[in-house]
């Protein structure tokens, strides 16, 4: 029987991938770099998980000016860039310009509302989390969900189950009794390599992702229910969800 809802944040809570691109442009400016990331280059970006390990790897190639970095060190200059991308990011959220996606506050009060569990698993920071669903959900956001599994609790970024599974063993329940819901590939395996059913709602920045191991995959939440979830839940293969 399926007792409770993982969600994702990025992608799957809500569309968040182009205020988070315009944050990171602004930290680089800020920082005095001339980096810039385009719509179609931070898609690619996309496909490593984490902020700071984005930055990191775009470094390795950056056709740049890198005396900000060696002047601070890599690690410090990193760290400094993303503190300014996240503040960017939160005030973005803070005024207005990220929602949720369709279909996904119902189903959370749905599934409340029937004794599921509801829980986070993201490689998004505790900050950021807090920012869109304070906006979304309210000042005591924070008491519908048991679990939450963050960039703070996980370091190993998806698609490592680390996460996934630091949130099924606050949850105190089994691979078989959730559902992960996801939006792109690399979510896709961390959670199944947990041994999670997976829901995929693509954005267009994952729409060109690998989704053959989901369980099903749907625009966005309003294009399904809890009794349908429930149902195609039930029909996974007990090997499927172990494997």
């Amino acid at each position: 029987m399926l007792r409770a809802l993982i969600f994702d944040v990025d992608g799957t809570l809500a569309d968040t991938e182009s205020a988070h691109c315009a944050a990171f442009n602004y930290a680089f400016a800020r920082f005095g770099l001339d980096w810039h990331w385009d719509d179609a280059l931070y898609t690619e970006l996309l496909n490593i998980s984490g902020g700071k390990e984005r930055i990191l790897h775009y470094l390795k190639t950056a056709p740049t000016d890198l005396s900000k970095f060696s002047a601070l060190g890599a690690a410090e200059s990193v760290n400094r860039l993303f503190e300014l991308k996240t503040i960017a990011y939160v005030h973005s959220v803070n005024s207005g310009a990220v929602s949720l996606r369709p279909g996904v506050l119902k189903l959370m009060h749905d599934a409340l509302a029937h004794g599921l569990q509801l829980a986070i698993a993201t490689t998004t920071s505790a900050v950021n989390v807090a920012a869109l669903l304070h906006r979304a959900m309210g000042p005591e956001w924070r008491r519908n969900f048991t679990a939450i599994g963050d960039a703070s609790t996980a370091p190993i970024k998806k698609p490592d189950p680390q996460v996934y599974l630091q949130v099924l063993e606050v949850l105190q329940l089994e691979p078989a009794q959730c559902l992960a819901l996801e939006d792109s590939s690399n979510g896709l395996r961390s959670a199944t390599a947990a041994g999670l059913a997976t829901l995929i709602t693509p954005t267009r920045h994952t729409e060109h992702n690998d989704f053959r191991s989901a369980m099903r995959v749907v625009p966005d939440l309003s294009h399904v229910d809890l009794a349908q979830l429930q149902r195609w839940h039930a029909q996974q293969p007990r090997w499927a969800l172990a494997a």
